[in-house]
């Protein structure tokens, strides 16, 4: 065979194994501008510090900017849909905690359909909530707690980062279970409703053990209960609610990343694994662990199958508590 007719053989070959290559590679390429991380709630908030964790360590990975925006409001409603009017090709992210499954319930006019319209990316971590008062509350434990809020029904109050909020639910479990009636103040984030808490303007709320912490370390928060079925690695001293006489409480608000249904499935598996590259970071967790939170693995389908047992779960909540969007 001639050099020449070696040559173009070698040429053709090497055309077709690059575009075969060109067609073979997953559509998982983001469009070329910044990749913004909506969070439901102000800055300052669990949600928002995790997503900017999250947010730093991306940004490298995908080779462009991710950007956290605070889009607080309704619960949540605000941010989703903000999200489901963007563009579905990735470059939008909503950031959600449990109140994304408790607003299917809750809300009776919800804009969007939460099984239908959303799709799970990974859930991120986990954290118990626990039952703090100013430090110069009378209570000084839940069943002391317990014994005034039911002197005085209604009089009471908590505060929460909105209705449908996973604070918010929170309490109205606690509510529910202690079979006592508090009144109910919300608010953008759960951050105000500690500091207002801390103030003394509220009786109580019940915000994530890594953001109660440096309050109650500090000595101007009281910590009555945790909300899990187990103490707190960063509480060890503060009791369940469990082990203070009300057995049924367990509860605990999930972290997590989602994305519009309409999103295609490459695009969605390629961000998967970005997270699932920055959640296995030896420094991601310690930052995770450092909140309070529990470091949790699910995503994709899994975490989809997981969100539709913890809508069917809390709407039981929602139904037996008698709560209501406003």
């Amino acid at each position: 065979m001639k050099l020449t007719s070696i040559r173009a053989t070698a040429v053709a070959l090497l055309c077709a194994l690059g575009a075969s290559t060109a067609f073979a590679q997953p559509d998982n390429k983001l469009p070329a501008k910044p990749i913004r991380i909506i969070v439901p709630f102000s800055a300052g908030a669990l949600t928002d510090i995790i997503a900017r964790i999250y947010a730093e360590k991306l940004s490298p990975r995908l080779g462009q900017p991710v950007l956290v925006e605070n889009r607080p409001g309704a619960g949540g409603v605000v941010a989703s849909q903000l999200l489901l009017k963007a563009p579905a090709d990735g470059t939008s992210i909503l950031f959600v905690s449990s109140s994304h499954s408790v607003n299917q319930t809750l809300q009776s006019k919800l804009p969007y359909d939460t099984k239908r319209d959303f799709s799970g990316l990974a859930l991120l971590a986990s954290s118990p909530t626990v039952l703090v008062v100013n430090a110069n509350h009378p209570a000084k434990n839940v069943k002391e707690f317990v014994a005034m809020a039911k002197s005085k029904p209604g009089e009471m109050s908590y505060g929460s980062a909105g209705i449908g909020a996973a604070t918010h639910l929170a309490a109205e479990y606690f509510n529910q279970e202690a079979g006592i009636k508090m009144l109910h103040v919300p608010y953008k984030g759960v951050q105000e409703a500690t500091a207002e808490t801390v103030g003394g303007r509220l009786d109580a709320s019940f915000p994530p053990v890594g953001l109660a912490l440096p309050f109650t370390k500090s000595g101007q928060l009281r910590a009555l209960g945790v909300t899990g079925m187990e103490r707190s690695p960063m509480m060890p001293n503060v009791p369940t609610v469990h082990e203070q006489g009300i057995p049924n409480v367990d509860y605990s608000i999930w972290y997590a990343l989602v994305m519009s249904s309409k999103t295609p499935k490459p695009v969605m598996e390629y961000l998967a694994r970005e997270v699932r590259a920055v959640s296995a970071m030896p420094e991601v967790r310690e930052k995770l662990l450092a909140q309070g939170l529990v470091p949790q693995k699910l995503e994709l389908a899994e975490f989809d199958r997981f969100i539709a047992k913890d809508i069917d779960k809390m709407g039981q909540i929602v139904k037996s508590s008698g709560a209501a969007a406003e």
